[in-house]
């Protein structure tokens, strides 16, 4: 049964984003309309457009660019480009931008990721509503007509990337293996441009783009999707390897015994070396990180700012704080000097940087940084996601509590928060303790008050 042109609007924009499937959800239609509501909400002389590998981008990004010139705005057209690399784009021309991925999402969705100029952060609550309701009133039309024209950034946005590690000092260190799973996705493009010149052996696996995604899903926060790079790396002996998603701006750490960094582990790693240069500066990082990121930013002289999940939010308090970094667990990395976005790339060359300046394998430097264990998130389909966190604040009353993203509590030697999905009726549950034992018990009794009416049938 075909969508309705309203209720589409409902399915497809996001808190942060605008995504769905193609073309039942998002189409050219809608992205020519979305365009046009773009270029007048921006009301900038130029936009910058990239678009992902994927079937569907390439039509969308089109369509688009017709409504933004319909309006007058002209078009830098970047083609091919990961969304960091569009990130750049915007922060280096100062013009607003619009990056068409589904960033991790199956082959079949499409999606618009949307920036102001300075690649400042448009979400639901800084853009998003706007253009919902111009699309859905209708634009006027506009008397002047724009142009469009291509430019290549990807070898400007390598040199950024390599500009966050001192190449001089890595010149004398011993190259290390890096094997690095692009899951045919933007990392094709990127990572060979930005590892070029640096003191590694690079081994890309599915280099190819291919928006069907033929070897596995583009989504490295997935244990399984890490599968192929993880066993590489083990069987060449690499020092370290590297999975990142579709639109390349996520990057997963494995150390070379094959075993994960959680978000939170390369957040404290970074912090730490990012304070090195900007001692007492602020660092962000979003409430669901463990609790040793705060701690290793204070021990480390830095100011440790908590924030709500999510890169509008990291990005606007980054901008209030003059932090120098942000981490979130998901594993997105901000940077002050990347135009406060986030950037897998950038994330990637400073761990690469670690481990060749202190000659030692990533198994031990990640050591001083996991001192708690978590549950990771956990998801559950409740009926009244609003009315299950006020039953489970309840049961923990005399607990510490906040409410800056859903539901958090402090127990002391353990912690939870407890928030609800953005698009579907689902509670996302994370939660930390002193070992594993008290992990596990914490988790089961949590868990068991969030599906206590589920499991009633009420």
């Amino acid at each position: 049964m075909p969508v309705s042109p309203l209720s589409r609007l409902d399915l497809i924009f996001k808190a942060y984003d605008i995504r769905g499937t193609y073309p039942e959800q998002i189409d050219a239609d809608v992205c020519r309309k979305i365009g046009a509501a773009f270029a007048r909400l921006t009301d900038a002389p130029r936009i910058v457009v990239a678009r992902d590998m994927r079937l569907s981008s390439e039509e969308l990004a089109s369509a688009f660019v017709e409504g933004a010139t319909s309006q007058g705005a002209d078009v830098v057209d970047l083609g091919l480009a990961s969304t960091d690399l569009l990130y750049f784009a915007s922060g280096k021309l100062d013009l607003p931008g619009a990056m068409f991925t589904a960033s991790h999402n199956p082959a079949g969705y499409g999606g618009i990721k949307l920036c102001r100029e300075g690649a400042g952060p448009v979400g639901e609550e800084s853009g998003l509503r706007e253009i919902r309701k111009m699309v859905e009133d209708g634009l006027p039309e506009h008397a002047s007509q724009g142009g469009v024209t291509q430019q290549d950034l990807l070898g400007g946005f390598a040199e950024h990337v390599r500009s966050f590690i001192d190449s001089a000092a890595l010149g004398s260190a011993q190259r290390l293996s890096v094997v690095a799973d692009v899951a045919n996705g933007m990392g094709g493009l990127v990572v060979p441009a930005a590892f070029e010149g640096l003191p590694a052996d690079l081994e890309l696996m599915y280099p190819e783009l291919d928006g069907t995604f033929p070897n596995h899903p583009a989504d490295p926060t997935v244990l399984e999707n890490l599968s192929d790079l993880r066993r590489r790396v083990v069987e060449k002996g690499a020092d370290m390897g590297l999975g990142f998603d579709g639109d390349a701006d996520r990057a997963v750490v494995v150390d070379e015994t094959g075993s994960v960094l959680s978000g939170s582990t390369v957040t404290c790693m970074l912090a730490e070396l990012l304070l090195r240069t900007a001692p007492g500066a602020a660092v962000v990082h979003n409430l669901i990180c463990s609790r040793a990121v705060p701690e290793v930013i204070t021990e480390n002289g830095g100011r440790p700012i908590r924030s709500r999940v999510g890169h509008s939010f990291i990005k606007t308090v980054m901008a209030e704080t003059d932090a120098v970094f942000g981490g979130e667990h998901s594993a997105h990395y901000y940077f002050r000097d990347n135009y406060r976005a986030d950037s897998g790339l950038i994330a990637s060359v400073l761990v690469l940087g670690l481990v060749a300046e202190r000659g030692q394998p990533l198994s031990e430097l990640r050591k001083p940084y996991e001192r708690y264990r978590a549950s990771g998130e956990v998801n559950t389909r409740v009926s009244d996601p609003q009315a299950t966190i006020e039953r489970v604040a309840a049961r923990y009353s005399d607990r510490t509590q906040d409410r800056l993203d859903g539901l958090t509590v402090d127990a002391g030697s353990w912690w939870f928060n407890l928030r609800g999905s953005n698009t579907e009726p689902l509670l996302r549950l994370n939660l930390e303790a002193a070992d594993e034992a008290e992990c596990q018990d914490q988790l089961e009794e949590v868990l068991g008050l969030v599906r206590e009416d589920e499991a009633d049938g009420t």
